[in-house]
């Protein structure tokens, strides 16, 4: 069976195809948007990180792909849940300008008022079946006043995780995708796959 990942991310295609080693009875290949010949890139647009996880996952499955995409970000709740679908572009710069207005629009806020969330939604559209996986995943922290850790990307260095005493830049990748929101979700998606192979009938 061939999976179209809504994404040209190199590592993500690899993440995905090792954890389709995890089920049992079915034979997964992972192809990317380029590996299908979808070139142009896809607006996100949607009002919801499930919303935009939809849209990217409908344009493969427009060409009769199985399709899975995910989409995540940072919500904040004395921001209203900012910077929400908006995480990657929050300050129209790169991540360095992304942390240094958040930190700004939270300054003088003590920590209990600092608390925010990891969140992902993941969307597999079966084109030919009429059948869709929806999954969500979150991570449950709040936002430090300084960085600190090196590893990671975007808001990492933010992020403190309290049931590790550490920011998610601190974690190795192992430790980070056992408890972040996106693995949260993955291994859902990868836990509902397996039931859907079987339901739907799928090689």
């Amino acid at each position: 069976m061939e999976i179209v990942l809504a994404s040209r991310n190199k590592k993500k295609i690899a993440e995905l195809q090792a954890m389709m080693s995890d089920i049992s009875g079915i034979n997964v290949k992972i192809l990317s948007l380029d590996d299908v010949g979808i070139f142009d890139d896809i607006e996100e647009n949607g009002n919801t990180f499930e919303e935009n996880a939809h849209i990217k996952a409908s344009a493969g499955a427009a060409k009769g792909y199985i399709t899975i995409a995910d989409d995540s970000g940072l919500c904040v709740d004395a921001l209203n849940g900012a910077p929400g679908v908006l995480s990657a572009r929050f300050s129209g710069g790169n991540d360095e300008d992304n942390n240094a207005l958040l930190i700004e629009k939270l300054k003088g806020l003590p920590q209990d008022k600092r608390t925010a969330r990891f969140v992902t939604n993941v969307v597999c559209i079966f084109p030919e079946q009429n059948y869709e996986i929806r999954t969500e995943g979150k991570a449950e922290g709040y936002i430090t006043e300084t960085p600190m850790g090196t590893n990671g990307f975007g808001y990492d260095p933010y992020f403190f995780y309290p049931p590790l005493s550490k920011t998610f830049a601190m974690l190795t990748a192992e430790e980070k995708n056992a408890v972040s929101h996106r693995g949260k979700a993955m291994k859902q998606f990868v836990e509902k796959l397996e039931i859907a192979a079987k339901e739907l009938n799928l090689q």
